[in-house]
């Protein structure tokens, strides 16, 4: 969720490469080869992006170096990371095959049978956030998109069996931070700031989320990770902008603060009319502040600078090759001004996966082993 400008890349330049994008692009085998496969499907933004913005003319791209420093390849990819991102991880937890980012021209085939990628990044909840990137792709077209990829496995695999498959996979969608950093609080007096005080613009996005989770449910979704949005004013780059002495920006965690326990009793409610846990809230907020918080408790050096970057706790402008860089990514929270290194992810994911605290109603090891045989 960045709100700085990227180098702008031509369209034809990213389709010209499209097919060494697809082949850095691909995770490294999963360590629980021996768990029983899912298929994987992740929504959202920059968070979880894994390259689907390469493909578009946007500034909103992490196609350069430093960005995947640390990735197999030590190639930038597309994810907003010095490594894997958050699906990458959760991907190695649940045994997931390699997905591909849904305009990646190597999602065909067998490639199919693993899921997709169809976050892009700076997109929010509202159609409005944004804007500022131009092209990307928005929670209504990756949903169509998910449609668009459903054809396609129906044509390779049949229509019964593309429907346990989608039954059957875990889907991941993280969006909502965007909303607030690239949308509500992007300049002063924005639209949406003049059109609602944040205690009615929370209500508001969180009611838009609902219907973009229901037409989820509808689309064949059964098994549903919903993250809520990170610790919005103590990324760097809010210290950087409007920190005295490495406090964080009270507007922003008030956002925060709102939004995620409303998320929360949403999705619970969502579920009681579904009659089912079909959606299970992520209270990343909470996570992230135990590492903010606490850095050294788990193993960080510092959760207030950038790893990348430039300015006050490198939380300005952006990552590039001619920024600060450290030379401990798993010693820093943050990789760059708004996004988590890769070793932050892996703490998350792993709360994910095995925690109780900040998981509802269950976390991913009990989810994954139920089946909700819904039709």
């Amino acid at each position: 969720m960045s709100n700085f400008p990227l180098c702008i890349i031509f369209a034809f330049l990213a389709f010209n490469l499209a097919s060494v994008i697809g082949a850095e692009n691909k995770p490294p085998p999963t360590p629980n080869a021996d768990t029983t496969r899912h298929a994987f499907f992740v929504f959202g933004d920059s968070l979880v992006d894994n390259g689907n913005n390469n493909f578009l003319a946007t500034t909103a791209r992490a196609d350069s170096p430093p960005y995947g420093i640390d990735y197999p390849s030590h190639r930038p990819t597309g994810r907003f990371s010095n490594g894997l991102n958050l699906p990458d991880a959760i991907g190695e937890h649940i045994g997931a095959g390699p997905i591909l980012p849904f305009l990646d021209p190597a999602l065909t085939g067998q490639n199919l049978l693993n899921g997709a990628n169809f976050a892009s990044a700076g997109i929010g909840i509202l159609n409005d956030t944004g804007i500022q990137f131009v092209n990307v792709i928005r929670m209504p077209n990756q949903l169509d998109d998910f449609e668009t990829y459903q054809g396609r496995l129906i044509d390779l695999i049949g229509a019964e069996k593309t429907k346990k498959l989608i039954n059957e996979a875990l889907f991941l969608i993280t969006c909502g931070g965007n909303d607030f950093v690239n949308n509500y609080f992007l300049i002063p007096n924005s639209l949406r700031s003049l059109q609602y005080k944040i205690p009615d613009y929370v209500p508001f996005i969180i009611s838009e989320y609902e219907k973009i989770l229901t037409r989820l449910y509808e689309l064949g979704a059964r098994k549903v990770l919903v993250t809520g949005t990170g610790p919005l004013g103590c990324v760097p780059a809010s210290l950087a902008k409007h920190s005295m002495q490495g406090e964080c920006a009270a507007d922003l965690q008030q956002a925060a603060g709102l939004f995620n326990p409303q998320l929360v009793n949403m999705v619970s409610s969502l579920n009681e009319k579904i009659g089912n846990h079909v959606f299970i809230t992520v209270e990343t907020n909470l996570v992230s502040l135990n590492f903010i918080n606490n850095p050294k408790a788990f193993g960080f050096k510092t959760s207030q600078e950038a790893c990348c970057g430039q300015g006050p706790y490198n939380g300005l402008g952006l990552c590039t090759p001619l920024s600060n860089i450290c030379q401990d990514r798993s010693a820093y929270v943050f990789w760059d001004a708004y996004h988590p290194s890769e070793r932050a992810n892996r703490l998350i994911a792993q709360e994910i996966f095995n925690g109780t605290k900040y998981m509802k109603p269950m976390n991913l090891s009990t989810l994954m082993v139920m089946d909700y045989n819904i039709a």
